[in-house]
Order: structure tokens, then C-alpha cells, then sequence
């Protein structure tokens, strides 16, 4: 397990917020392994000790866990900052020199995770250059980390898988989507596996209707230059949604290994319904709040969708007949992802028209939690039903002690268990099914913005379960 992480990116927001704090909070509850170095890449003019201070304040505002001297005097001995301008490929020798230096020194083995916490753009020349005679010198073949947005549709992702396959094998890269590390998503195979009550009636028999929901209430604060080019439907649902879809859609795996685990998602994805043109229009709204061609950087005219909802289905034997509805959007009222199961109503006839559906609900964030809905007699000599729900809230009972979700990821990383990260097809029958949408999309401009700041989004999105006698679900629970 003996590693030197190499960061690129370095100096940037996400290591300062979640990556550094993630290593620090692994090491200070004995997760790291006792041989290991972390080394910060970046352009700035720094060296160690500038650095470290930078991290040490960065830990204070972010880290889980207070900093305590005694171990952040241990953590920072194996924390460094290195200049490198890593689009200048005569650069790269000279600093796999300096990483020998380090694996000597920490006992690593020339045993390397390189992550890339970077943009997009700088993507391919990293991973041209980590391929190079330069950086081959080495003992152990390197794993790779990468961040979404794998490719931005996906002719540019295979161009970019081909690219990272060839230097490091697909049993070395780990495609990161934080979404997976969140304690309630993993949680979700326990839920459908680990309970006999559940997989019997997890079916199109039983279930009416499955909705997936993650909606923020502020807007896109500095992000335009990123926002502009995914919006909604590349940063949200390529990635996270589908990969919630897959979880709660997926067969029982043979087993719990990570390739077994993958193989049933990848059947999800391939077995979405295939829009026409024509379903496009009729079964995906796209929204764009009213005051987000004022932010920064943003273009007067944009056209970029900060809404998504769509209606899909999952063309097997499991799931024929069941609709899937996926929504998510910024500037809505509040902060939240969750899955809503809604069952049947009156399965038995007995108490028709008189009770609420059942409703099993998966709060993944900002509160961990699970909750079913099932119906009672309401106490009394008259004969009223009531739903009432059986609660268990993780974060309220057992206290904020999860781990941060990129915590457990880079602690599966440095283990090389790649179950909580996406595989090459996964990635490629994601954009599948998007690019239809999107294509679709290219053929007309939408009537943007079509919805006020601090509401539920466009009215289409309400209009598209109506059309079903639906809406959309939100069943609340007290902290």
C-alpha cells in the first residue's frame, strides 16, 4: 500500500478543500500506510514550507478532524511542493528525478498515484508526458486518477480513454465521481441486498415509479468557465445521476467484487431507452435559471441549461413498464439528492383508495438518512388511516462521523479497489444515451431563461409527470 501521491493541481481549489484534508483525516485515523509521500504540483512560485503553511490553513477551515500539532508535525514531513509547469514536456525528466528522490526517501518503492486535479484541458499533455522515456523509469506501473468531466461527449472521451489505456491499463485507472463515495450511495447495494423484505418486491410488479433528485439552491458562484461548456446534463447526468440509476436499477452481482459489481451497471446503461428526436422533445425539459446570464463570465445570450429533468426507462425484464424520473438544477429552493421508491397502491384491494402509496426514500445529502413510508390506523374509536414514516437519520443518531466522500475514495485507490469508480463502458453508455439528448437539443434554441431564481424549476418539468397523473415526491422529515 506504500505510495507517493503526485497531485497536479496542486495549489487548486478542490486539493485545498477536499483532497489534502481527505489525506490528512486517512492518516490521522490510521488509514494511510506508514511508508507514503505527498507531493503537490503546481505552476506557483513556492517552495515546501510556503506550501505546508497554506495547507495547514486550508486543514483548519475543511478538515473533519481538528488539527492537532503532534500529527500535523508528522503529516506535514511527508507533505512537498513542487514548480513544475507540466505543459513544457523538457520539464518532465528532471522532475521524475526529483520523485526518485522522494520514493527513496519515503520508502515508496517508486510506487506512484498521479491525480489529476486539473482541467480538462490539460489532460492529455499530462498524460503524454507521464508516458514519456522520462517518467517510464520507474519500478512499479503508476495508477492514475482523473476527474470528471471524462471527455465532454463521446467522441472526445474515446480519444481520451484511448490516450490514458495506453500508458497506464484500465486496471490502473480510476475514473473518480465523488458522488460514489457519499455514505448513503454506497449504502444503497446493502439496502437492496442485505434486506429480504426489499429485493423481492424490488420490481415493475411492485414499484410504480423511481425518482432521482439533486438539486442546489445556489447558482453557479465562480464556476462560468466550466459551466458554460457542460451545464446540467454533462456535469450532473452524465456523471452522478446515471450512476445513481445504475445502483438502485442493477441485478444481484455474482459476487461483491468490483468487476462483478460493474458488469451488472453496465447492463443498466446499456438497456436505457433510446430516445427518438421526437421523445426528446416530449420527455427531457431543460431550464436555465432567470439570473444566470448576469453571473460572471457568463455569455448574454447562453443557452447553457442549469435544469434537467427527463423520463426514462429501463428496457429489461425487471424494470419494463417502470418509469425512471431523473431531475436536478441550480437556484431551486434548497440543497438536496435523494432517490424516491414509490410502490403500488392497494396491492391487496383491501384498503383501496383509502391508504398512501409506500415510499421508500434514500437521502444521500446534505442529511444521511433512510426512510419508509407505510400506513397505520390512526388511534381513536373512528377507522382513519395515516401514513407514518420509520426514520433512521445516520448523521442525526450516530453523529457526523462519516467520512468525506473523497476520503473513501482515495483510500480505495491507494487499496487498488476500484469498485466505487466507473469503468471504461460505464463512462461510454453514459454518453451514449446523453449525446442523444444533446444532439437533439443542437437542433433548436431553447426559450431561455424559463425559470425564477429560488423556485422548483421550469413548469414543463411538473407538466412532464402530470402527463402521467404523477408528481414529483418530496416527503420530509424532521432533524
Amino acid at each position: 500500500m506504500n505510495n507517493t501521491i503526485v497531485i497536479f493541481g496542486g495549489t487548486g481549489d478542490l486539493t485545498h478543500r477536499k483532497l489534502i484534508p481527505a489525506l490528512y483525516n486517512l492518516f490521522n485515523e490510521g488509514f494511510m500506510p506508514k511508508d507514503f509521500a505527498i507531493v503537490a504540483v503546481g505552476r506557483r512560485p513556492y517552495n515546501d514550507d510556503i506550501y505546508q503553511k497554506e495547507v495547514f490553513d486550508s486543514l483548519n477551515e475543511f478538515s473533519r478532524n481538528k488539527v492537532e500539532t503532534n500529527t500535523w508535525n508528522q503529516f506535514k514531513e511527508k507533505l512537498y511542493y513542487k514548480e513544475l509547469d507540466f505543459t513544457q514536456d523538457e520539464d518532465y525528466c528532471p522532475f521524475n528525478e526529483y520523485l526518485n528522490r522522494i520514493d527513496k526517501k519515503h520508502n515508496t518503492d517508486g510506487k506512484r498515484i498521479y491525480y489529476l486535479a486539473v482541467a480538462p484541458d490539460f489532460f492529455s499533455v499530462i498524460v503524454k508526458n507521464l508516458k514519456s522515456d522520462c517518467m517510464k523509469a520507474i519500478e512499479h506501473k503508476p495508477k492514475l486518477v482523473i476527474e470528471k468531466p471524462f471527455g465532454k461527449d463521446l467522441a472526445s472521451a474515446k480519444a481520451l480513454n484511448k490516450e490514458i489505456v495506453s500508458a497506464f491499463g484500465e486496471e490502473n485507472i480510476f475514473r473518480i465521481d465523488h458522488y460514489l463515495g457519499k455514505e448513503m450511495l454506497q449504502n444503497i447495494l446493502v439496502i437492496r441486498f442485505g434486506n429480504v423484505i426489499f429485493e423481492p418486491v424490488w420490481n415493475n410488479k411492485y414499484i410504480k415509479q423511481i425518482q432521482i433528485s439533486s438539486y442546489e439552491d445556489i447558482g453557479i458562484g465562480t464556476r462560468a468557465n466550466f459551466y458554460e461548456h457542460s451545464g446540467a446534463i454533462r456535469d450532473m447526468a452524465q456523471s452522478h445521476l446515471l450512476q445513481i440509476l445504475s445502483l438502485i436499477a442493477m441485478d444481484k452481482p455474482k459476487s461483491l467484487s468490483p468487476e462483478d459489481i460493474r458488469n451488472e451497471k453496465v447492463k443498466v446503461l446499456k438497456a436505457l431507452h433510446k430516445y427518438t428526436t421526437k421523445e426528446i422533445k416530449e420527455k427531457v425539459v431543460r431550464g436555465q435559471y432567470e439570473s444566470y446570464r448576469k453571473e460572471v463570465n457568463v455569455a448574454p445570450e447562453s443557452t447553457t441549461e442549469t435544469y434537467l429533468a427527463f423520463k426514462t426507462f429501463v428496457n429489461n425484464e425487471r424494470w419494463k413498464g417502470v418509469p425512471f424520473y431523473i431531475r436536478t438544477g441550480k437556484k431551486l429552493p434548497k440543497k438536496s439528492t435523494e432517490v424516491v421508491i414509490e410502490f403500488k397502491d392497494g396491492i391487496n384491494g383491501l384498503y383501496k383508495g383509502q391508504t398512501s402509496s409506500n415510499c421508500l426514500v434514500i437521502k444521500v445529502q446534505p442529511r444521511e438518512r433512510i426512510f419508509f413510508q407505510v400506513n397505520t390506523k390512526r388511534p381513536g374509536t373512528d377507522f382513519h388511516i395515516n401514513p407514518v414514516k420509520m426514520d433512521f437519520c445516520q448523521n442525526c443518531e450516530i453523529g457526523n462521523v462519516s467520512p468525506e466522500a473523497y476520503e473513501r475514495l482515495l483510500y480505495d485507490v491507494i487499496r487498488k479497489d476500484a469498485t466505487l469508480f466507473a469503468r471504461w463502458d460505464e463512462v461510454e453508455y453514459s454518453w451514449k444515451f446523453i449525446d442523444r439528448i444533446v444532439d437533439a437539443w443542437n437542433l433548436e434554441v431553447p426559450k431561455f431563461p424559463n425559470y425564477q431564481d429560488g423556485s422548483w424549476g421550469p413548469k414543463a418539468a411538473d407538466e412532464l409527470l402530470a402527463k402521467d397523473n404523477l408528481s414529483w415526491i418530496n416527503l420530509e422529515m424532521e432533524d
